[in-house]
């Protein structure tokens, strides 16, 4: 009975995936792909959990791992076989690398995949027949390798598939029948039988749908037809009992609760406009966290007692506000990064747009600097140097592994948030650029917060990459010296308004005890204050070529490389700075020269 007990209890041990499992199961992959160490650097085998982990995208409520897409990252290695204990994963993307050797058998133990794409490698081998153990796969991508042998038979039980791309291998032989009567296929470049050799062709055509589905599109068209109807109509209604009763705005159209998270937008939840007018009262004013450019923040709790913040978007009709809300969906979900604010859902009606976001415990760092509320510990140093180097990782992220990258375009204090643990999230992309690599960086409006703006972005409207890092370098002022990047009242002191300004003379006069904000007291390290005041400076030079890449920036923050590029800009502050002073000097010189000139005539005789 005890050896009954005992199977029993392993058995149900290896029925489900630990979160330890699938940490050692993604860093296994990592390792065997020959990953630099500059690649997948927030891969902590050490972390429990890897759903903050970048390019990796978790079910909330679970905690299982449901999509790795690491695309064109340029590894080597080889596919790992411990990848197949992902139970939970239903996507795997991997296309545009150079991954060598075969694809893992154990990859038919991926039983919710719905998508698998390993375009562009050098995969060799066979299709693996397991692969037919994916009952529910709908895209299967393995074109452009070098994969040998014949298309596995028992394929064709695949009855989800919609999309099967074998083109461009070293396939041959005979291609079951069943794959002809998928939606999309492709099978050329291969030596197997179809085009010439058979009546059927080796590409389906753009227009073919399969001979299983066009009922399907037939049920789908008259469903869609007659419910567009019946929307229509009550569109209708509801807008003509509006009007009879003297309204115009106050039209609410809603939409039904999504139970399944991923059916629009990825992996983001459709929320019903009531679940939210009930989880922030109604809107309250006392729920509200913030208000920025396109609308106030509200905290509230869903039925389930999660804790969320809503974003209400105002005015999206303007020209702004609504191609903000379709840009802020597109960016955030995309991004995602353990030092990323992730967008868990959003709401749409006729009259609203809303983005809710999970509740940041803490604020944001420009709330713990200056907003403190009696009995608040104040923000010590150990935490800004973290806050400090997990917004510079977040910000790298966006710059450099987002394809295409991202610019926030107002980075400060106010938009770095801390989670419970006080993580730096860095937040708020309602500004941010999609920036294509393949096109210009000329944006038509600047936009961003006076005192955070590069100069250059000022005065000509082009932003890239490196404005981000000019924001980035005042907001470690602020991290420092716990003070706005403009304060009007340094002017009583006859000081500078800009916290730039007033920290490069300080800087200057070797008066660092005066940078430091005074609510640390003494509970500071000054050398490592000194290293964060030479990284800002760095950040915020005039010229966006002489600025650091973020990805420079964490490796300076992380002490590698700050000594050999502080001795170069200074040599080059002081070279400024001499000439500056020579031209004033010249300028002074010629003014006297005038005026006593100008006072010799006068006085001499008539």
């Amino acid at each position: 009975m005890d050896l009954f007990l005992v199977v029993l209890v392993l058995a149900c041990l290896n029925s489900f995936v630990l979160p330890d499992d699938q940490g050692d199961a993604l860093n296994d992959l990592k390792v065997s792909l020959n990953a630099s160490p500059s690649q997948l650097s927030d891969w902590n085998p050490n972390q429990v959990n890897p759903c903050t982990w970048s390019n990796v995208i978790c079910d909330p409520n679970s905690n299982k791992v449901v999509s790795v897409t690491l695309s064109s990252m340029n590894f080597s290695g080889t596919l790992s076989p411990k990848l197949g204990i992902l139970k939970t994963l239903t996507t795997l993307t991997l296309k545009g690398n150079g991954i060598n050797g075969e694809i893992p058998k154990e990859f038919g133990n991926l039983t919710s995949l719905t998508s698998l794409d390993l375009t562009n490698n050098h995969l060799t081998g066979e299709i693996p027949s397991s692969l037919a153990d994916l009952k529910g796969l709908q895209f299967l991508t393995l074109s452009q390798n070098n994969l040998t042998g014949t298309i596995p038979q028992s394929l064709s039980s695949l009855s989800s598939l919609i999309s099967v791309l074998l083109d461009s291998n070293n396939l041959s032989g005979q291609i079951p029948e069943h794959l002809f009567q998928i939606a999309k296929y492709n099978f050329t470049g291969n030596k197997l039988n179809c085009g010439i050799n058979s009546h059927h062709p080796c590409e389906s055509s753009g227009d073919q749908s399969g001979g299983s589905s066009k009922p399907k599109v037939g049920i789908i068209v008259g469903v869609t037809g007659g419910l567009t109807i019946i929307v229509l109509i009550g569109l209708l209604f509801f807008v003509c009992k509006g009007r009879h009763r003297g309204y115009k705005r106050e039209v609410f159209v809603d939409v039904v609760g999504e139970v399944d998270r991923r059916i629009a937008f990825g992996q983001l939840k459709r929320f019903s406009w009531r679940e939210l007018q009930l989880a922030t009262d109604n809107f309250s004013e006392k729920n509200i966290l913030g208000q920025g450019g396109f609308g106030k923040v509200y905290k509230g709790v869903l039925a389930d007692n999660t804790k969320i913040a809503v974003k209400r978007l105002t005015d999206f009709e303007s020209p702004g506000g609504d191609a903000a809300f379709q840009r802020e969906v597109e960016m955030i979900s995309v991004a995602v990064h353990r030092n990323l604010l992730r967008l868990i859902g959003f709401c749409t009606t006729p009259t609203e747009r809303l983005l809710v976001y999970p509740l940041m415990q803490n604020l944001s760092v420009a709330n713990r600097l200056r907003d403190l509320k009696p009995g608040e510990p104040v923000l010590d140093w150990t935490t800004r140097k973290r806050v400090a180097l997990g917004a510079a990782r977040g910000l790298e992220y966006l710059h450099e592994h987002c394809n295409p990258k991202i610019i926030h375009r107002d980075v400060k204090a106010a938009n770095v948030l801390l989670d419970e643990d006080f993580e730096a999230v860095v937040g708020d992309f309602g500004l941010a650029k999609l920036v294509d690599v393949r096109k210009t960086n000329v944006t038509t409006q600047v936009r961003g917060t006076m005192g955070h703006i590069a100069p250059e972005y000022l005065s000509t409207g082009k932003s890239s990459e490196r404005t981000d890092v000019f924001g980035y370098g005042v907001m470690l002022l602020e991290l420092v010296t716990g003070q706005r990047a403009i304060d009007f009242s340094r002017l009583e002191e006859e000081d500078d308004v800009l916290l730039l300004d007033h920290v490069k003379k300080l800087e200057r006069e070797k008066r660092l005890y005066s940078i430091v904000d005074h609510n640390l007291g003494r509970n500071y390290n000054i050398q490592e204050v000194e290293m964060m005041i030479q990284v800002a400076l760095l950040c915020t030079q005039s010229s966006p070529e002489d600025r650091p890449a973020m990805s420079e920036v964490v490796r300076m923050l992380e002490g590698e490389g700050l000594a050999e590029r502080w001795e170069e800009w200074q040599h080059v502050e002081v070279n400024r700075r001499e000439e500056y002073e020579r031209l004033q000097r010249r300028f002074d010189w010629g003014e006297d020269s005038v005026y006593n000139q100008d006072a010799i005539e006068l006085s001499g005789g008539r």
